[in-house]
């Protein structure tokens, strides 16, 4: 039995962006609150799958996984109204989608500071992500003396009729790095943001130790490389 030819009904679609996708639904009668948390969850399945399998072809190649572990999240309602007011948007999806930057997020938790620089590149090489911008708060911490990498990157979801770029924040971060942070958040939680300044202080002193950490870990495990280079 021959197939039927179907080359003449495979349409390419052209990329949209993701205001144009929330004003299509708004014209298809499509609830776009709904469409575009679509969006954001599947972005965050296909960076995961990435990520993914960057760590298991590392580990295949080299004998060793660079990533400790991968979390995920999509902002909340609450979360997102809040970053808008405060940055002086209307409260709207197209505000939301065009502003909101970290609506979509991943974060990566790896041994060693080195291997945050590789897996951001092995990421940003990919061929369909869109490295937008970078921040190294590595290299350059916060005043509070929080350190990671930040990513924000698009990529596109192809549905059934569009493709559309969406947006992903992604964190990279040593283990110690995510412990100090964890440890900050839940602390400025508790206070709404207003810590008192012995506990900030306290809190920079312990980011100077994690780095101290980081720094001895690296090197120790370097160490322990050329010892075993030395024995074949």
């Amino acid at each position: 039995m021959r197939l039927p030819d179907r080359e003449g009904i495979w349409i390419k679609e052209k990329k949209m962006t993701q205001v144009e996708y929330v004003a299509s639904c708004k014209d298809e009668g499509i609830d776009t609150w709904a469409s575009v948390m679509l969006l954001y969850n599947s972005a965050l399945k296909e960076i995961g799958t990435k990520i993914e399998i960057l760590n298991d072809e590392f580990q295949h190649t080299h004998q060793y996984n660079p990533i400790e572990y991968v979390k995920q999240r999509v902002k909340s309602p609450e979360s997102i109204t809040k970053k808008l007011k405060r940055n002086g948007y209307e409260n709207s999806i197209e505000n939301m989608v065009e502003y909101c930057n970290d609506i979509a997020g991943m974060r990566v938790v790896c041994t060693f500071t080195s291997d945050v620089y590789r897996i951001s590149d092995m990421i940003g090489a990919q061929n369909d992500i869109t490295v937008i911008s970078i921040k190294d708060y590595i290299r350059n911490p916060k005043s509070s003396g929080y350190k990671s990498f930040h990513m924000l990157v698009s990529l596109p979801i192809f549905l059934s009729d569009k493709v559309v770029e969406t947006k992903v924040e992604i964190q990279i971060r040593t283990i110690a790095m995510d412990f100090w942070a964890s440890l900050e958040h839940k602390i400025y939680y508790k206070f709404e943001g207003n810590a008192p300044e012995y506990i900030s202080r306290d809190l920079r002193e312990c980011s100077v130790i994690v780095s101290m950490l980081d720094d001895k870990m690296l090197s120790l495990n370097e160490a322990i490389a050329e010892a075993q280079k030395e024995e074949e």
